[in-house]
């Protein structure tokens, strides 16, 4: 427990106003005070907050109800927040976009916050205050981003996530908790309405996932930062199974076909980025160890699944992290259950380490992954230098008439011919008339 502030109604009101006002004094950065429909998304996000807290302090005075918050500081928020706030500041060094929506982003954490202390204050007295929102914006703002002018979007894809947590609830080993990570649950929603409207192009999720990939050795990075959340919250299990199951499978597909399933790596930068910081929550999440590996396996596979199900509907493919995430969330107590089944609960790796004290055992976990992905980046199933990136590779797979090598090597000349490359553009012309 924390310490807890009781508040009367006005004092109630005052708190809440503080982000509604901070929330409106964005319409004086250049970035939105320039552009017509920032502003009007900002000024109405502050609106609507300041707006529901009158209605409520309405409410509170009517039935002399006194407020609470409870400052209780959460290990699992405040650590994941800063492994999302390294890869934005590693990612924005090298792409400088991302330094430049910063602003956009404090505002949604803003908005977040005023947000999130609203609707708990509309459903119960006390309200615990931390750092929760933080992480759930930093995770957002990792893969989806609406432009300037379909901002408003934005501000509508934190509240359904934060609704969501608070309003979609089920009772799991004696307690009400939320079911859906309140990150990823939004951004499939949006994912699917995007799919389903055609109108992707209003977002910078391509950006965002090639963009990834620009700093210098991002995978280790990425495998850096989050040693520390494996190591306090255990969810080691999950990240390794996502990510060996995914490069498996991708070894069997290069055996077979002679190509790269994702062409250019074995895992996507932005998949291998999902694996680490974004379906892990473990409050979301099995609570054994054989249901987090499963939990790790079908987010791996489903990723598969989805890259090909999307590519063949002509949807956008690198939503294929994203899909996912709440119907994993939905399955953990099923996973949770056969895990402890008769069958299975021999096979739990848990059982090896009863004697373990808890992080003991996660330190174990962490020490079979560090030498699996040590192992993928001698191998070159992880790191900067996939053969899939090098032209010459797709120029050899397509004259052996590989599986999709043409077709993807007009696609990278072509990329290269709108960098500027005249003999990539020579190069993709040639091509796609031998194709045709």
């Amino acid at each position: 427990m924390g310490r807890a502030i009781s508040l009367s109604p006005a004092g109630a009101f005052g708190a809440a106003l503080v982000p509604a006002l901070a929330l409106a004094a964005f319409v004086l950065v250049d970035r939105v005070h320039d552009n017509p429909t920032l502003f009007r998304a900002f000024l109405g996000a502050a609106l609507a907050l300041g707006v529901w807290n009158v209605v409520l302090l309405a409410a509170s005075q009517r039935g002399g109800r006194r407020r609470t918050l409870e400052i209780a500081p959460r290990a699992q928020h405040y650590v994941q927040a800063c492994a999302q706030a390294s890869v934005l500041l590693y990612w924005g060094w090298h792409w400088a976009p991302v330094y430049d929506f910063v602003p956009l982003i404090a505002g949604q954490l803003v908005f977040a916050y005023g947000f999130d202390l609203l609707l708990g204050w509309s459903r119960r007295d006390t309200h615990r205050l931390g750092f929760g929102p933080v992480p759930v914006i930093f995770s957002i703002n990792l893969f989806l981003w609406f432009t300037d002018d379909w901002f408003h979007f934005q501000f509508l894809l934190v509240a359904i996530g934060f609704a969501a947590k608070e309003l979609i609830r089920w009772e799991r080993d004696g307690r009400l908790v939320h079911i859906f990570n309140p990150a990823s649950f939004p951004l499939a929603v949006f994912a699917l309405a995007l799919i389903v409207t055609g109108m992707s192009d209003v977002t910078r999720a391509q950006d965002i996932a090639i963009s990834q990939f620009y700093p210098p050795q991002m995978y280790l990075w990425i495998f850096l930062i989050a040693l520390p959340g494996q190591y306090l919250f255990g969810v080691t299990t999950m990240t390794m199974a996502a990510v060996v199951s995914t490069y498996l499978f991708g070894l069997a597909y290069f055996a077979v076909t002679g190509v790269y399933f994702f062409y250019d790596s074995y895992i996507p930068i932005a998949v291998f980025l999902g694996m680490h910081l974004l379906f892990t929550d473990p409050s979301t999440s099995p609570r054994t160890e054989l249901g987090r590996i499963a939990f790790g396996v079908l987010y791996g596979l489903s990723t598969v699944v989805l890259y090909v199900v999307l590519g063949r509907v002509g949807a956008p493919t690198f939503y294929d992290k994203l899909l996912q995430v709440p119907l994993l969330n939905v399955s953990v107590i099923a996973i949770d259950r056969a895990a402890r089944s008769g069958v299975l609960r021999r096979f739990d790796p848990a059982a090896l380490g009863r004697a373990l004290a808890p992080r003991r055992r996660h330190l174990a976990y962490m020490g079979v992954w560090a030498v699996v992905f040590a192992g993928m980046s001698a191998a070159g199933g992880v790191g900067d230098r996939h053969p899939g990136q090098w032209v010459p590779f797709w120029q050899q797979a397509c004259e052996e008439g590989r599986p999709h090598a043409c077709g993807f090597l007009v696609a990278k000349q072509s990329g290269l011919c709108n960098m500027g490359s005249g003999w990539a553009c020579n190069e993709a012309g040639g091509l796609q008339a031998g194709l045709g």
